[in-house]
């Protein structure tokens, strides 16, 4: 395997690369954060990027996307480790092996992060920069006009006065008529959204019972009117939330939440500036970490909170 990682503020992004040689792999984006408490290093395969694994020894291969906690240490002065275990991303009971990275001086896989790792000390970690290429991963699309249902029929009017009222006639000893069946409630917009798009990991956030949890949300970008709507395990918490520089709050009650639960941030618009992006501080007891989020038109933008046990 090989990994390459950059900060970017309290988060980490790059891409990791699942090889047996250089014409037999797969590539993936990756999303993570470090935690400065446990000194572990937690990201997790996002997009896949490339898959060159039709022949080979990776052939065949499983290719479900990958979790990994690893801690980083520098054991000498120029050899710096990640030592830890993964797990599949989507179902995190089940292992997938040790890992154990060295930091190596050159690439095996040319990309777009080269150039970023090799200046990082010169400018090379500016924001715009470290956006724009996570951007050409992403392959985001400008958001499409929304597509109403139909309106209901609209009801007859009441006859004017004088005018006679049609009666129908009395039917004799009439059958018992079954009672029709309550109709589903439609969908909304947003729960359409919700069941139609695809879900992306965006981060993994622990929690412990007890700890109060606030998600604080804010436009990541230029204030272009973005606005959002919040699901925690498939249910509608808040809807219509309209982004800029002060942040909309949401509040979860720990003693409420499961082992495993998901929130996820459905686009309600991209505002005049694609894609949707946000910035969000989850404060939960006494931690605080960060992520920037993004969705638009196909995907959605999730986040996992994982009871501490």
């Amino acid at each position: 395997m090989e990994l390459k990682i950059i900060k970017s503020g309290d988060s980490l992004v790059g891409n990791a690369y699942y090889y047996s040689s250089k014409s037999s792999y797969r590539k993936y984006s990756i999303k993570g954060y470090f935690d400065p408490q446990t000194n572990n290093v937690i990201w997790w395969d996002d997009i896949l990027v490339e898959d060159k694994t039709s022949h080979g020894l990776l052939a065949g291969a499983p290719q479900e996307p990958r979790l990994t906690v690893a801690d980083f240490n520098c054991p000498g002065e120029t050899d710096m480790r990640l030592d830890g275990a993964s797990s599949l991303r989507d179902d995190k009971d089940v292992a997938t092996g040790p890992v154990n990275l060295q930091k190596t001086g050159s690439p095996f896989f040319a990309d777009d992060w080269d150039w970023v790792i090799e200046n990082y000390t010169v400018g090379g970690n500016n924001p715009v920069i470290i956006d724009s290429i996570v951007q050409l991963t992403a392959g985001l699309r400008p958001y499409p006009e929304e597509r109403l249902p139909p309106a209901a029929a609209p009801i007859s009017a009441a006859p004017a006065p004088g005018q006679p009222i049609a009666v129908a006639p009395p039917v004799a000893n009439p059958a018992p008529v079954a009672a029709a069946p309550e109709p589903a409630s439609p969908q909304t917009v947003n729960e359409r959204k919700f069941s139609t798009r695809k879900k992306n990991l965006q981060t993994v956030i622990p929690f412990s019972a007890g700890k109060s949890i606030e998600l604080r949300f804010y436009d990541n970008a230029a204030i272009d009117g973005d606005s959002i709507a919040i699901f925690l395990n498939g249910h509608v918490v808040r809807e219509h939330i309209l982004l800029g520089g002060e942040p909309q709050i949401v509040k979860l009650d720990a003693s409420e939440l499961q082992d495993d639960n998901e929130v996820v941030l459905i686009a309600e618009n991209l505002g005049s500036i694609p894609p949707n992006t946000s910035y969000l501080i989850a404060v939960v007891g006494n931690k605080k970490y960060e992520a920037r989020l993004f969705a638009d038109e196909h995907s959605s933008a999730l986040i996992r909170f994982i009871r501490d046990k």
